[in-house]
């Protein structure tokens, strides 16, 4: 597998949300992320691996559930 035609993709992420009627600024204060690191999941940037281990401990669900690795 060619590396440089992958990419993180946080739509799962933002799905959840819809589902859950949660908002971005809710995910920010439940998990107690930084607005520049929701931002950067905004845009599909790297983050910390303590970032997603918050996000996934705020909404009680698996990295897999937020991200996914997607061919560009």
């Amino acid at each position: 597998m060619n590396n440089e035609n992958l990419s993180i993709s946080y739509n799962k992420l933002w799905k959840l949300l819809i589902d859950r009627g949660m908002k971005k600024k809710d995910l920010q204060q439940a998990s107690g992320v930084s607005a520049a690191s929701i931002a950067k999941l905004g845009r599909n940037g790297n983050v910390t691996t303590e970032v997603l281990l918050k996000v996934c401990k705020a909404l009680d669900c698996d990295v897999s559930d937020i991200m996914e690795i997607v061919r560009k």
